[in-house]
């Protein structure tokens, strides 16, 4: 009885630190609502740095904190994703090559057109105008000074 109470007190603190990830359906609607700087990060499944990454990321609270408070952050599977986004208005469909693929919003938002480098990460302004691009691994404090740069604290 004892260790349910614990895991039941214990469950909302991992809860709340999480970085709240977004989709790009959502965002159009939330930029007019309250417009704020965009994090997309690219990654695929298959890339054992992408989760290592993800996951010290997601260790480090004062991140977590900026983050949800001051960005919109989109977690995006490059090679996974199948729907069509509607993103900057434009439409982005995935491009199937046998049995892989990968989507075209992908390919947009890298700079290598033929096949990113992943993990891959894009910062926006509020105005969805890129500040930002870093192709690799983003340490947690290479990623706070960054977002403390793009929001201005």
């Amino acid at each position: 009885m004892k260790k349910i109470i614990l895991f039941l007190m214990l469950v909302p603190c991992f809860y709340l630190s999480q970085m709240k990830t977004g989709t790009f359906s959502d965002l159009e609607a939330q930029q007019k609502e309250n417009p704020k700087p965009i994090v997309i990060h690219l990654y695929t499944d298959w890339c054992a740095v992408c989760r290592i990454e993800a996951y010290r990321l997601s260790q480090d609270k004062e991140l977590v904190n900026l983050m949800n408070a001051q960005f919109y952050f989109i977690n995006f599977e490059a090679e996974k994703t199948k729907e069509t986004i509607h993103f900057q208005n434009q439409e982005f469909e995935y491009l199937q090559n046998g049995n892989s693929g990968i989507h075209e919003l992908a390919l947009a938002l890298s700079k290598n057109k033929n096949q990113p480098v992943y993990p891959l990460w894009v910062f926006l302004d509020k105005y969805q105008n890129l500040v930002y691009y870093q192709e690799g691994q983003m340490t947690s404090e290479k990623m706070k000074e960054k977002l403390k740069e793009v929001s201005g604290l």
